[in-house]
């Protein structure tokens, strides 16, 4: 899982977690949207607001909250890895992994994955 969020991180800020992305709707390392912080808090039973997703500790708090949300293995389809499930949920929603528009993010995510020097 490390090497799939150091991956994640690469393609969404470069590592800058102070970057903004999305016309000024996501935030820090895995720019993530208030609605995906919201979601996660929610689960979590947590206080999180979409500025601590620029803090990296919370951020990844809130990136496994999210996933232990809505990647549930039972949910996976058959042959797709745990890797592209999570990076489609996280590029696309809970339901990120059915949607074709999340194929070429994982695309990129996954030579990350391959060769971490891209």
């Amino acid at each position: 899982m490390i090497a799939l969020i150091l991956a994640l991180i690469a393609v969404e800020s470069s590592g800058d977690p102070n970057a903004i992305g999305d016309a000024g709707k996501a935030y820090g390392l895995l720019q993530m949207h208030s609605a995906y912080v919201q979601d996660a808090s929610e689960w979590a039973k947590a206080d999180w607001t979409h500025e601590d997703a620029f803090d990296p500790y919370k951020a990844r708090r809130i990136f496994f909250a999210y996933m232990d949300r809505y990647a549930q293995d039972h949910k996976r389809p058959a042959g797709m890895s745990r890797a592209e499930f999570i990076t489609r949920i996280h590029h696309g929603g809970p339901r990120g992994y059915l949607k074709e528009s999340t194929i070429p993010y994982w695309e990129k995510v996954k030579k990350h994955l391959t060769d971490p020097t891209r």
